[in-house]
């Protein structure tokens, strides 16, 4: 869970900007949007296979 603390003298755009920044670096916004919906375990193992052939392809096309 993402938490700042705000210094009264700290300026409040300057701590948005830090909040953004570490919500975007635990990975929030992208654990939120991958289960905003239901996705079949089925989908999500073909999904995980399509990725893994890609970047397989790519190893090989850079090798040789």
């Amino acid at each position: 869970m993402a938490k700042i603390l705000v210094d009264d003298s700290e300026n409040l755009e300057k701590a948005i900007k830090r909040f953004k920044r570490m919500v975007e670096r635990e990975g929030i916004i992208r654990e939120y949007k991958k289960r905003e919906y239901y996705e079949k375990p089925s989908t999500i193992k073909n999904r995980k296979n399509k990725t893994l052939q890609r970047k397989m392809m790519k190893k090989k096309q850079k090798n040789g």
